[in-house]
């Protein structure tokens, strides 16, 4: 692989929820940290991409969490489509 570097490929997946609230906080001595948190419904998102030594392929973002399911269609529908020159994986 070090005569082929462009060869590799690295998968990364990260997720975020949108309640945005602060799960911790600072406050003075003897006091008790007091804050407002957004009343409403909330979600997580799902970003999944193909990292490449000349950059980012194959970007996918899903409403929810990843399961098996899902990682299998992004590898049918979006990866596979991305990098069908390569043949091998």
């Amino acid at each position: 692989m070090r005569e082929e570097p462009d060869r590799l490929v690295f998968l990364d997946e990260t997720a975020t929820t949108t309640k945005m609230t602060r799960l911790r906080g600072r406050a003075k001595r003897g006091q008790r940290f007091k804050a407002k948190a957004p009343f409403g419904h909330w979600g997580t998102q799902t970003f999944i991409a193909a990292l490449r030594c000349d950059g980012l392929t194959a970007p996918w973002i899903i409403k929810g969490a990843m399961n098996k399911v899902l990682f299998e269609t992004y590898v049918e529908t979006q990866l596979g489509v991305a990098l069908e020159t390569w043949r091998e994986i």
